[in-house]
């Protein structure tokens, strides 16, 4: 009632937007009448404007989005200027909002107008696109109506050098995926000097295709990783053995006593697999050990789960396909190929060793970062989409996006059939290469959406045997993806397409098309997520044009045969359907939508979950990334190196000169941990014996960094900052490992009735404390135990030669002299104790 009396929230924010569009066709007559050469001046004034605190980008809304849509109408052949629904696109982007657009409104169109306004900042503005292709096309497209306006663009892709990046970053609009806008963030943070970093500090983005990107991609964390050292000839020896593993048949859920018949159960819906008692006996014998539980085992029991998962969980050509002898994930939304991802945890290795290719060594994680996390650290984010609403409560609880769904220019025509459900998936692709069939005799075009290429290729080779010509586009022909669906919507034409066909390309109708009904969408399956539904039937009926779609189901398809289909066959049953019929029923459709959100609200923990997690070492991120940009950018960190100093003589020296009796057990063992940091054996005074005060203590810092000053000359802060990053990103690294070590065994402390997140915050704050520790002493550490050769020039140094930096033994308590110390004879062995002091091995430590 409240709703039909004064209109959904989404009415009344159209409706306030109404005098903002009416201003801005007002001044239409005054840009019409500016010549081209005034339209960069405008944009110049403007920029001065908010410089100096004049203007706010708010109060140049009007004049800024009339002057975009004037150069939109001058700079575009055919012109092309934005409709009044483009506007109100264009203000809800401006304010950090998703506005749902239908497909074919021209959302890249739309996005100049808050760019533009955004770019008078000076602080960049990032368009985020879902692959290179569409990054590159947009940036060449509008950047037409950029260079009208006179500013500078920018294209970040893979491929493209360091120099490249730092010019496309520095331009007023920057257009690039959401995959190297992440990794150049944390490549950043993984630098030694300022001069080098790429991104400036994050301002505005606007997010295309944004559900894809902030949800579908939100479960698959961004990682730089580095070998590991675990072997992989373990992945063999264990996949020998999966074949010979039976899995158990499906049991009756409300059985509880059911004793599963095979030597694993596996759960499809969570993707996880579990080994009964049979199963771990029959291990154990064919892997030769006693018992797989015990800690010493622990290694092969994961590789056993892993295996076992590869083999049943993950399947070639639907998860990943093989290329070139390396196993290439493909993205389950889209169908596009991921070069370079990986699965975590030793899964990728299982799958490489299933497939008999090369199996990689596991990999240590360097940095990582969740999207969810990298685009909160805007200043400003918004996004478009052609499908959002259903996913409204995550953006808002996960981002505080609200999501606005913009009218369409022309009123939707398009004719959406019903669900069409069959017994088996012969009867099926039957029915439907017989719907392609009859589009092709009558000359339709058609365009089929497929959940994998698996069945791309099935559905391509049962048109082949019915003669029926047609294109397929999946992961495996990517590259002709543009080119096949610009010719989707011409007479006659059948495209086969995974779920990428959905994004990004618009198809537009061939001559004649129109009287023939349009395009028309088949769907042979649906998928988990009701939106990649809505966006494969989205690319039929744009802008007013005529077009159909409908869904073929089978009983036995994923989702019908995990969500429900045992009513379904029931009601398929009393019906008394014949093979070959189907049912088309809107309470069926509604019931199988119903399936989907249940999925939804599961994969919606999974991120939440995720993030949550996450949330944990992003605090950690925050401190260690803030303190390493504050290592990089000041112009002197000696006061910082001081103070790392005092911090550890206090955390070593404090506690024994405050006790009241300081027996000479605490006194060794305190000189040796001072020794060992500080190197103090190196002073006279040491050898005297007992503890010094802590003014002595502090004043032989203070000579540690006396002398370094006096050795390396105006190269003073520039050594110290190398050491101070030095080991901060070593005992980083370090702490992820722990950190991914901790997050794999918390789980079990729910066993003990304790709230695993929960632990993971207290336990994961302790690993932190000591990270923090342990960063200061390994500089301490180096600092006490380096020495400068004197042959060193000022002409000879540079920030990547550190040849003449080496760690040495500590000198006798006499030796003062500050000679230079020659590296000894025969050079220190990789595998040998580290002569730093550290305990690791060489290799690990000053030799890496």
């Amino acid at each position: 009632m409240l709703k039909f009396l004064f209109g959904s929230k989404n009415d009344r924010y159209l409706k306030k937007l109404t005098p903002v569009i009416e201003r801005v066709n007002a001044l239409g007559p005054e840009m019409a009448a500016l010549a081209d050469s005034e339209f960069p001046t405008r944009i110049a004034q403007w920029k001065e404007q908010v410089a100096a605190g004049e203007k706010t980008l708010d109060d140049l809304l009007p004049e800024c989005f009339a002057l975009v849509r004037e150069a939109g109408a001058r700079a575009f052949d055919p012109p092309m200027r934005h409709f009044d629904v483009q506007l109100i696109g264009g203000c809800a982007l401006h304010e950090g909002k998703i506005a749902e657009m239908k497909t074919g409104e021209g959302k890249t169109l739309v996005a100049t107008l808050p760019v533009v306004l955004n770019a008078l900042s000076g602080k960049g503005v990032h368009v985020i696109t879902v692959n290179d292709y569409l990054a590159r096309r947009d940036a060449e497209w509008m950047g037409q109506l950029y260079a009208f306006l006179g500013l500078s663009v920018g294209v970040i892709v893979h491929g493209i050098g360091e120099k490249e990046r730092q010019e496309a970053y520095r331009a007023d609009i920057t257009y690039g995926t959401n995959n190297e806008f992440g990794f150049d963030y944390l490549r950043d943070n993984m630098k030694f000097y300022k001069e080098t970093l790429v991104q400036r500090p994050l301002n505005y983005a606007i997010v295309d295709e944004v559900d894809s990107i902030l949800i579908d991609e939100a479960r698959t964390p961004l990682i730089i990783s580095g070998p590991g050292e675990k072997s992989s000839g373990l992945y063999r020896r264990v996949d020998d053995i999966v074949p010979r593993l039976v899995k158990s048949s499906p049991t009756d859920p409300e059985d509880k006593d059911a004793v599963p018949d095979g030597d694993f159960v596996l759960d499809e819906k969570t993707k996880s697999i579990t080994l009964t008692d049979a199963g771990v006996e029959k291990i154990e014998g064919l892997l030769g050990v006693d018992n797989l539980f015990d800690p010493q085992h622990i290694a092969l029991q994961h590789h056993v789960l892993q295996a076992v998962k590869a083999h049943y969980c993950y399947h070639k050509d639907v998860e990943y396909i093989v290329k070139d002898d390396l196993v290439v994930l493909v993205d389950e939304f889209t169908g596009r190929l991921m070069p370079g991802r990986r699965l975590s945890d030793g899964l990728h290795q299982a799958i490489e060793a299933k497939e008999m290719v090369k199996v990689e060594a596991e990999n240590q994680t360097l940095a990582s970062i969740t999207f969810q996390n990298y685009f909160r650290m805007y200043d400003k984010l918004a996004g478009m989409t052609g499908t959002a609403d259903t996913e409204a409560v995550e953006f808002k609880q996960i981002y505080n996006l609200e999501v606005v769904v913009i009218p369409t220019h022309r009123p939707m025509v398009r004719k959406d059939f019903p669900d069409a459900i069959y017994k088996s998936q012969v009867q099926k692709y039957e029915a439907i290469a017989e719907d392609i069939a009859d589009c092709h005799r009558r000359g339709q075009p058609t365009l089929v959406g497929t959940v994998s290429i698996e069945k791309s290729e099935l559905l391509s080779n049962l048109l082949k045997k019915k003669k029926i010509p047609h294109n397929v586009l999946n992961a495996k022909q990517h590259e002709m993806e543009a080119e096949i669906v610009a010719e989707a919507g011409h007479a006659k034409k059948v495209t086969i397409a995974t779920n990428m066909a959905g994004r990004g390309t618009d198809i537009k109708l061939g001559e004649g098309v129109c009287e023939l009904g349009g395009l028309h969408i088949i769907g042979t399956e649906r998928h988990e997520s009701r939106r990649i539904d809505n966006q494969l039937r989205g690319r039929s009926g744009r802008q007013g044009d005529p077009g159909s779609s409908r869904f073929y189901l089978a009983l036995d398809d994923d989702l019908m045969r995990l969500f429900g289909s045992d009513r379904l066959a029931g009601i398929m049953n009393k019906l008394g359907l014949e093979d070959g019929m189907a049912i088309e029923n809107k309470m069926v459709s509604s019931a199988i939508e119903k399936s989907q959100t249940r999925v939804e609200a599961h994969h919606f923990e999974i991120r939440k979950q995720l993030l949550e997690y996450d949330d944990v070492m992003n605090q950690q991120r925050e401190v260690v990334y803030s303190l390493r940009r504050e290592l990089m950018m000041a112009p002197e960190v000696d006061n910082i190196a001081r103070e790392y100093g005092i911090d550890l003589l206090e955390d070593i020296l404090g506690p024994a000169l405050e006790a009241k009796v300081a027996e000479q057990e605490m006194t060794d063992s305190v000189r040796a941990r001072l020794e060992e940091v500080f190197n103090f054996e190196r002073f006279a005074a040491w050898s005297e014996g007992g503890l010094p005060t802590r003014e002595q203590a502090e004043a032989w810092v203070d000579e540690i960094f006396a002398y370094l000053r006096a050795s390396t000359g105006n190269h003073y802060q520039e050594v110290l900052r190398y050491f101070l990053l030095d080991s901060l990103d070593r005992n980083w690294k370090e702490h992820l490992l722990n950190m991914d070590h901790l997050r794999d065994g918390i789980g079990l402390r729910g066993y003990g009735q304790k709230d695993p997140k929960q632990e993971y915050k207290r336990e994961g704050f302790a690993l932190f404390e000591e990270l923090i520790y342990t960063l200061k002493e390994t500089a301490m550490r180096a600092f006490s135990h380096l020495r400068i050769q004197a042959e060193v020039k000022d002409e000879e140094f540079q920030h990547e030669q550190t040849d003449q930096l080496e760690y040495t033994d500590s000198g006798s308590a006499g030796d003062k002299k500050k000679e230079p110390v020659k590296r000894a004879e025969p050079k220190i062995s990789r595998n040998a104790v580290c002569p730093c002091g550290s305990g690791r091995k060489y290799k690990k430590c000053c030799g890496s």
